[in-house]
């Protein structure tokens, strides 16, 4: 119901008008979402305990810098369809709608499983470490939407126009067609599908509680828009973000893969994941200039 109540207000109030989202408005929606978030921390500490609060921060601190380097892939389909900055908080907005949806079914698979089928962990585990390789090498991030199937079978089944028509995703014609806006808008969904694959088996090797679990990923995708517009000119200065967001990966991957010999205490591995990206991202400030990724 909160959440419900927070897209409405943000659609139906703050962003009735449809506008480019300034710096300043972005930098106080992104400060307000990291406030709620340590105050649901709080809720949680004093409902269930110091142990599932830190696990609540954990989890949220892990899937929101995982969201953070997601973003600069974002700012590269809104480049690649030319999506006017205007329209861009819409496409966001709907996107996060899906992602909430989305992420709710794969959380309750993830836990249902793992409960039942004890040995998916090394698999989730096994996952995450060669995720963590992957894009540790990975120099330069490209998108490619021809490639997209679910984008090509969107092209089979309605016309898609040529240009932009305002902020609408469906207009008629001889019949229904859909505009460009509505492709970003596959492309984005479609890509957050393929970001969860990384990020749920993350917060999952923290804790198995379902509800710590969906809510730490809530609270990282709500303030995931905001976000994306205070940091989308800054985001190329980030150089070494990347490096730390591997080594964050394969790390909770090793987390995985060794809970049957040994626990890994959850204040330690939310400090671990702490000096990480603070040094990747201290690393970057120092180093601003050089080749970006």
């Amino acid at each position: 119901m909160f959440v419900v109540a927070m897209l409405v207000l943000d659609l139906g109030v703050f962003h009735r008008r449809p506008h480019a989202v300034k710096f300043r408005e972005a930098a106080i929606w992104s400060v307000m979402w990291i406030a709620l978030a340590a105050v649901f921390a709080l809720v949680v500490f004093f409902w269930h305990g110091r142990a599932t609060a830190l696990e609540f921060v954990t989890g949220y601190v892990i899937e929101l810098s995982l969201s953070v380097d997601n973003l600069f892939v974002f700012l590269l389909i809104f480049r690649y369809f030319k999506v006017s900055g205007e329209h861009q908080h819409k496409v966001l907005f709907w996107g996060i709608l899906g992602a909430l949806v989305m992420r709710a079914v794969f959380i309750l698979l993830g836990v249902g499983l793992i409960r039942r089928f004890h040995w998916i962990v090394y698999v989730f585990g096994a996952l995450l470490v060669y995720s963590g390789i992957k894009l540790f090498f990975q120099e330069n991030a490209e998108i490619h939407p021809e490639k997209n199937p679910v984008l090509r079978l969107v092209r089979k089944i309605l016309p898609v126009t040529e240009d932009y028509h305002g902020g609408k995703f469906f207009i008629r014609r001889v019949g229904l067609c859909a505009t460009p806006l509505l492709v970003v808008l596959v492309v984005v969904e479609t890509t957050d599908v393929l970001f969860a694959v990384d990020s749920i088996p993350a917060i999952l090797a923290i804790t198995l509680n379902a509800f710590i679990v969906y809510t730490s990923n809530v609270f990282a995708i709500m303030g995931l828009r905001s976000m994306y517009f205070a940091l989308a000119g800054m985001m190329e200065m980030f150089r070494y973000l990347h490096y730390g967001l591997s080594l964050v990966l394969i790390f909770v991957g090793g987390k995985m893969l060794a809970s049957h010999y040994f626990e890994i205490r959850t204040e330690w591995a939310l400090g671990t994941v702490g000096l990480i990206l603070l040094a990747s991202v201290l690393a970057s400030v120092a180093r601003p200039s050089g080749v970006k990724r």
